[in-house]
């Protein structure tokens, strides 16, 4: 039986080689940074143009498939016991039942998802980390808009939950695959590490 073999990984913090101490302490930090990342929005209706899919690509990429989806859980559960961490100090259940539901329910799901490929090496080289982000951000759009498909149907969703979130998704990509090389060349992950 032969044994896949992957280019070395880039997931910069290596938190599954830490304490389970120093985990807890990374989880809090990237809940805070969901948080902040969530306040940053421009209003739209039915769902807000927010820095949240720029935040939860980076955390998968740089946390690793296991730990990225528990600190986006994490972020969420406290969104759901009222802490005010979602677009625009938003908290509570009704959230997760709304038009904002399905994109919730994806984040996990997109950190997942972008640091199961990070753990294979596809966030080493620039161009490739832009793809991966830019996967993220259209599976979060794509689970996001199921959701608003099942509310309002599938033209309201295009139009309101995937159309006008194009542009805003490469771009985010762009920034993120930006900071993780930076972040790469800076040499301050190796120091952490």
């Amino acid at each position: 039986m032969t044994q896949t073999t992957y280019p070395t990984a880039f997931v910069p913090l290596k938190l599954a080689d830490r304490s389970i101490a120093f985990q807890m302490l990374a989880v809090l930090i990237g809940t805070a940074f969901l948080a902040v990342s969530s306040w940053i929005e421009v209003p739209m209706f039915p769902v807000p143009v927010t820095m949240q899919t720029f935040a939860v690509t980076m955390v998968g990429a740089l946390y690793g498939w296991r730990l990225g989806g528990l600190t986006v859980l994490a972020w969420l559960g406290e969104a759901m016991i009222g802490m005010p961490v979602l677009s625009g100090g938003g908290f509570g259940f009704i959230h997760f039942v709304g038009p904002t539901a399905g994109y919730l329910a994806a984040f996990p799901v997109v950190a997942a998802a972008v640091g199961f490929l990070a753990e294979r090496g596809l966030t080493r080289n620039p161009f490739a980390s832009a793809a991966i982000m830019l996967f993220g951000n259209v599976l979060c759009l794509v689970l996001g808009a199921s959701w608003l498909a099942h509310l309002f149907g599938l033209e309201t969703a295009w139009a309101s939950g995937v159309a006008p979130f194009l542009l805003g998704a490469v771009l985010k990509s762009g920034l993120a695959a930006a900071a993780i090389e930076l972040l790469r060349r800076s040499g301050i992950m190796v120091r952490l590490s």
